[in-house]
């Protein structure tokens, strides 16, 4: 029997600020010793009082400004009490009944809320039964977004999130990393015959966006399997096992009510729009072009979608293409080799951007304008770039020290012509003859001998003459 699967998610994500949510600790994800960077307020002790990070709101406003979300007036804190090791003062500091951003809209996708609240330290499980904890992470800045129950499917659930790190990393509010763990998504799948929603589990932690596919397929197949043979579903929190590729229980899922959630005392209410600054104009004034309206734009250049999501998924290549190529090359056809060895060789080579720095200010327009003067042989473009990427440099002088400029003195051109020819008459007989594909090797051969400096057409040309007269 068909049952309708229906997912919302719910997305943390650690914001990139100078410092913590609520006090001067630094805000420093790649720290690797453990608890140094920490402080009274952070760390839970008694007589602390948290400031709120103005940064931080900011970002989360600039955010709900993308999303098209209402960007609210009056906001306040809230005490989210839990218990667990890896929350020192007992409670999390949270937004519940008054979020900084309602509604909004990403990839076809409706958004509920979004708002800000502090992250939780770090576990650490050893194997010989004790766990250690890191505090750096404790108080971190950390935006959830949660979605409307309108997914069906783990694709969209996927690309969904995907996007979502596209627009952080696009406004600057934070790296998204996954793998370093500053991005998690958790989906609530529900399974049903009807519309209305069935019992509702939440995966959680969800590091990867393979990861979201999997367990989201996973959950929907096991649901599924259970009400077919007649079990009932609890609602409860479920882990992903990467490896053995399943959910698995980890506890009962608990309700708003179980958090007790009160309005934190120590921090007084905010109006934001009397904040300078933070009204709705001005927060969208401060947008950068976002993810969908750069994909747009490429492909009214008529690139593919599959070279624009390039360009559009990785900002220091996007940025290079803007800068190097767009600004730089008003010939159409330049604009379109420059993308090509861009998208190819240039990102085949893994350039990062201080290899892509080498290249800027016109290096990369002077290369391709020497490659469509027919000054350069494509291999000769491809060497080119090579040294640049490396050394830097100006790139006619480094071609010109290279051998790399085609040759274009029909003399030197006609000697080479010459040896080929007297070097190679068995492989000239059989051209005449009508064997034409060995003319092949001679080209190459006369390629070898000008060390890639003759241009390939202009040597067919004069070793076929020169054949056909002798």
């Amino acid at each position: 029997m068909a049952y309708t699967p229906t997912i919302g998610l719910e997305i943390h994500a650690e914001l990139k600020t100078k410092t913590k949510m609520f006090c001067d600790s630094r805000n420093d994800p790649d720290e690797t010793r453990p608890n140094v960077n920490v402080c009274p307020v952070c760390m839970g002790f008694p007589g602390t009082l948290p400031v709120v990070n103005k940064e931080a709101v900011h970002h989360v406003l600039r955010v709900g400004a993308a999303l098209d979300g209402a960007l609210v007036d009056y906001t306040e804190w809230d005490r989210k009490n839990y218990f667990y090791p890896d929350l020192p003062k007992g409670y999390q500091i949270s937004q519940y009944e008054y979020p900084l951003v309602a509604g909004g809209m990403l990839n076809g996708v409706a958004i509920t809320r979004v708002h800000l609240e502090e992250d939780a330290a770090r576990n650490q499980h050893s194997g010989d039964g004790y766990s250690l904890i890191d505090f750096n992470r404790a108080g971190l800045p950390l935006m959830e977004l949660v979605t409307e129950p309108c997914i069906h499917d783990a694709e969209t659930a996927s690309a969904f999130a995907q996007n979502l790190q596209l627009l952080l990393r696009s406004l600057g509010a934070g790296d998204a990393n996954m793998e370093k763990g500053q991005m998690r998504v958790e989906a609530n799948i529900s399974i049903s015959k009807d519309d209305t929603l069935g019992t509702k589990v939440e995966v959680k932690n969800l590091n990867s966006f393979k990861s979201v596919e999997k367990a989201i397929a996973f959950e929907i197949d096991r649901q599924t399997e259970a009400l077919e043979k007649g079990e009932l579903l609890v609602q409860e929190t479920r882990g992903w096992d990467e490896v053995k590729g399943i959910t698995f229980s980890q506890r009962k899922k608990e309700g708003s009510h179980d958090y007790r959630y009160f309005p934190d005392p120590d921090i007084p209410k905010f109006r934001l729009a009397r904040i300078p600054g933070f009204s709705k104009d001005e927060i969208k004034n401060t947008l950068p072009e976002l993810p969908w309206e750069k994909r747009a734009r490429y492909i009214s250049l008529g690139m593919t979608s599959t070279e624009a999501e390039t360009l559009v998924s990785d900002p220091s290549y996007g940025s290079f293409f803007d800068t190097e190529v767009l600004a730089r090359m008003n010939d159409a056809n330049a604009i379109k080799l420059g993308t090509n060895y861009l998208l190819t060789d240039i990102r085949g080579h893994g350039a990062n951007e201080d290899e892509l720095q080498r290249l800027s200010g016109g290096a990369f327009a002077e290369v391709i304008a020497l490659t469509m003067k027919g000054e350069l042989s494509s291999r000769g473009t491809k060497d080119l770039l090579e040294v640049l990427l490396k050394e830097g440099g100006d790139p006619r002088a480094l071609a010109g020290e290279r051998g790399l400029i085609q040759m274009k003195d029909s003399a030197a051109l006609g000697r080479i012509v010459d040896e080929i020819l007297s070097e190679n008459t068995a492989i000239v007989l059989e051209i005449k003859n009508g064997k034409q594909e060995a003319l092949k090797y001679l080209i190459g051969q006369g390629m070898k001998k000008s060390k890639g400096s003759a241009n390939p057409g202009e040597l067919e040309k004069a070793l076929v003459e020169r054949i056909s007269a002798s």
